[in-house]
């Protein structure tokens, strides 16, 4: 296919599709092919310039921010229902984009899309004020208004869900917007983009500038007319924006990585928790900030759990993500399977054993895609290397306990602290464990629990700021305190100070 025959997608600045004014485009490869499928246009510092001032313009004019939460919450819930009348093209380019398969992005990735601008256009009573009762002549209230013009940085591996996790509620919340998707993932962003404009916001309240050149998002995060950086990625890329948001002082959300814990007591409902062990490493290729990417399992059951855990992994199917026979896609880029690949070698060196998988497959329809094996490393102590850094990728590790102190201590020895499972019948013993973990989600005999309801990050390395829930959309605002004299006689002590 020539290039003139690809599909462009371009910018959407101040309610416009434009491309970038060097007329440059960056290609969208397929990681089940390798081949390019699109074109997008690489944005520069003029388009990213022209993005904030339309939106700081548009959150100043008041067309956006001036209307009621009620009035926002119609236009989300308008998006919401274009999603629903494209899901099977939103899905498709999800699939093409990232690797991940089409069960994943028909079942999960646009409907918890839609339902999430969804729940936010039905929110705005969250924004509501309250009043401070104080023992002085005075009412004392708190209201809640929006930040302003907010940069919403997203990744690669879950570009419609991340969007509509900051965009949603940001929107609501009465800012305006400026988001830079992932330059591995834009498509599908793009098109939504599309049904966004589709659903009439005011010129300049939402923009979508994707790039590829570092110095255009640093323009994005250092500029003085953005009020606030909201971005999920890695540890080391938000330590780096909140450098660059020290220089201009703002709000800034960091939702990062993680090495999260997947603990596995000898009480446990076997079958419940070999298939959990199984959706938290291997969904979506392992490529998740919320991966339990460390087994540790009571040793009073290791063998047993290992010989099903390993029986069942072997057993999925790697193949074309657009496939629905497909179990397990390819990693999104030929660089995050080298990575991966290099830490599996690194770990072997190390003195960790291959149990299962660990190499890059054969087969005719993967030989030009970026695959790689579901891989069990046994032999693992939670000092090495491949216990401690994140890999984002299929690499579980064992790591064997024989009480639940030992468990606990061990779960919290990471600079992460994003998420964590605990799989037990006892659920007092449970609970007794998540209040000692050290992270923001802890999830009981399940995996991968996200509710709009109910907020989302992380501790330590992994972050600070919510997305979802309440606090997710506090996270968009900032208060006010407002107060009124009520002193008998209208002249309160103050006025008599002098």
């Amino acid at each position: 296919m020539n290039d003139t025959d690809l599909q462009r997608y371009v910018c959407y600045i101040d309610g416009a599709f434009t491309a970038s004014r060097d007329e440059k485009f960056f290609d969208c490869i397929n990681p089940s092919t390798g081949e390019v499928f699109a074109k997008v246009a690489d944005a520069g510092l003029n388009e990213m310039k022209a993005a904030v001032k339309a939106a700081r313009v548009a959150f100043d004019s008041g067309c956006w921010s001036d209307l009621t939460a009620q009035e926002r919450g119609k236009y989300l819930t308008k998006i919401a229902e274009l999603i629903r009348e494209n899901a099977k093209a939103l899905a498709e380019l999800e699939t093409r984009s990232t690797g991940k398969t089409s069960k994943h992005s028909t079942f999960i990735d646009v409907p918890t899309c839609a339902e999430t601008f969804e729940y936010f256009g039905s929110a705005g009573g969250l924004l509501t004020g309250h009043d401070n009762p104080t023992t002085a002549p005075v009412a004392s209230r708190t209201e809640r208004e929006p930040v302003g013009v907010v940069g919403c940085i997203i990744p690669w591996n879950y570009p419609l869900i991340m969007m509509a996790w900051k965009i949603a509620p940001a929107l609501l919340a009465g800012n305006t917007i400026i988001l830079k998707p992932s330059s591995l993932a834009s498509v599908s962003i793009l098109k939504l983009a599309g049904m966004i404009h589709a659903a009439g916001l005011p010129k300049g309240v939402f923009n979508v500038v994707a790039t590829s050149k570092h110095e255009v998002v640093e323009e994005l995060i250092k500029h003085r007319d953005v009020d606030m950086v909201s971005f999920t990625g890695g540890t080391e890329t938000g330590q780096n924006v909140m450098r660059l948001c020290a220089e201009t002082p703002k709000k800034v959300s960091l939702e990062l990585g993680g090495k999260s814990p997947n603990i596995v007591f000898g009480d446990c409902d076997l079958e419940a928790a070999v298939g959990g062990t199984m959706s938290a490493i291997f969904m979506n290729q392992g490529q998740m900030c919320t991966a339990g990417s460390r087994l540790l399992l009571d040793e009073k059951i290791a063998d047993k759990f290992l010989e099903l855990l390993i029986e069942k992994t072997k057993n999925l199917k790697i193949g074309p993500a657009n496939s629905y026979e497909t179990d397990f896609g390819p990693l999104v880029s030929r660089a995050q399977r080298d990575k991966v690949l290099a830490a599996v070698n690194a770990a072997v060196a190390e003195g960790a054993a291959v149990l299962c998988g660990g190499s890059v497959p054969s087969g005719a329809e993967l030989k030009s895609g970026f695959y790689f094996e579901p891989t069990i490393l046994g032999k693992v102590n939670n000092q090495m290397k491949v216990a401690r850094e994140e890999i984002f990728g299929p690499v579980l590790v064992v790591l064997k306990f024989r009480e639940e102190d030992e468990a606990v201590l061990v779960a919290n020895d990471s600079s992460y602290g994003l998420a964590s499972c605990v799989w037990t019948k006892d659920l007092e013993k449970a609970n007794r464990v998540a209040k000692r973990l050290q992270c923001g989600t802890v999830w009981i005999n399940t995996y991968g629990g996200f509710y709009n309801e109910a907020s989302f990050g992380g501790y330590k390395k992994s972050g600070f700021g919510r997305e979802l829930g309440r606090e997710g959309l506090f996270e968009y605002t900032q208060s006010k305190h407002v107060c009124i004299d009520r002193t008998p006689g209208g002249k309160s002590l103050v006025t008599s100070w002098f």
